[in-house]
């Protein structure tokens, strides 16, 4: 038997074993071979790495802080994961974790709000594929117009849909629309009415907490900053959320005509009863006091290392 034939056998053994779940006597009779040859194809399997066997361990959470933030902000749930070896176990751990509850949360739920983000679309990419036909994800806001980016290329809802064999509603229109009687006069048309209506269905929406540097990463926003916020005092703006800017207390700082987002309203998202953001680095900690403070968000998923910076930041600005 040459090489390439030896790992197709390889390959058909370890397929009937570990997904089919096979026997290994069911195995025997199928490829007529020995109950020991077919324990040498296993082992080899995993050694030639043929076979990848990966053990999920439960990862440590800091329930003391995560009681201190709920008393605190007097938000519904708040996951505090203990900090790893690395910086890089830290990312993991929140975006393995982070897909496994939001999984959790939709369990219960029919309507899924979903925003633009790099973290957003690597915890979607993390999501194990499930069968719930009834569930909807539907953008909030626009497209973002990061074209040139795998985040940005294919919307977020579709690949979340994907997962579930579930439905999705996109907003094919800039994230930003300027001109105040075109963007009122669009969320009227046909194309956009089913994605907006639903918007006001959502029992949850997740998302990542940004600041003005993912603006200034967009050429057309970049360029038309001053257009986009106007009359807004970039000097106060600690984070984005919802494609917003907001300070330090949490407040928006584009309200009414002044904001220019075309997507769901804030009223409309502060609305939502779960609104889950999902924070990596301990340079946002002033933007997630800021969303704490304002209670923009219902619950949180973060590590130690930003939680324990947002408390420091919190001393500091009193």
């Amino acid at each position: 038997m040459d090489k390439i034939q030896y790992r197709k056998q390889i390959a058909d053994v370890a397929r009937d074993f570990y997904l089919s779940k096979l026997t290994i006597a069911d195995i025997s009779k199928k490829y007529n071979l020995s109950r020991y040859l077919i324990t040498k194809y296993l082992d080899d399997a995993v050694s030639t790495g043929l076979v990848k066997i990966t053990i999920n361990a439960p990862i440590d959470r800091n329930l003391q802080l995560e009681a201190e933030f709920k008393k605190m902000f007097g938000i519904q749930n708040a996951y505090i994961l203990m900090d790893g070896d690395a910086a890089n176990d830290d990312d993991e751990n929140i975006i393995e974790f982070s897909a496994q509850t939001i999984q959790d949360y939709i369990q219960s739920m029919r309507t899924i709000g979903v925003s633009w983000g790099g973290t957003v679309s690597n915890i979607i990419n993390h999501f194990q594929t499930k069968v719930k036909e009834d569930l909807v994800f539907t953008q909030i806001m626009g497209d973002n117009l990061k074209y040139n980016s795998a985040v940005g290329s294919t919307p977020l809802v579709q690949k979340a849909a994907a997962k579930y064999e579930a439905h999705y509603l996109t907003v094919p229109a800039p994230l930003y629309i300027i001109n105040n009687q075109i963007r009122t006069a669009l969320e009227k048309e046909p194309a956009f009415i089913r994605a907006f209506t639903t918007m006001n269905k959502m029992d949850m929406i997740f998302a990542g907490i940004g600041t003005l540097a993912s603006i200034d990463s967009i050429q057309v926003w970049r360029q038309h900053k001053d257009q986009i916020f106007p009359k807004v005092d970039l000097q106060k703006v600690v984070g984005m959320l919802y494609g917003r800017p907001f300070d330090i207390n949490g407040n928006f700082l584009n309200p009414g005509d002044s904001d220019k987002l075309f997507g769901a309203s804030i009223d409309t998202i502060l609305a939502v009863p779960t609104r889950l953001a999902i924070v990596k680095s301990k340079f946002k900690s002033r933007a997630l006091l800021g969303a704490l403070r304002g209670n923009l968000i219902t619950d949180v998923i973060t590590n130690e290392s930003v939680a324990n910076r947002v408390l420091m930041e919190m001393r500091t600005d009193q």
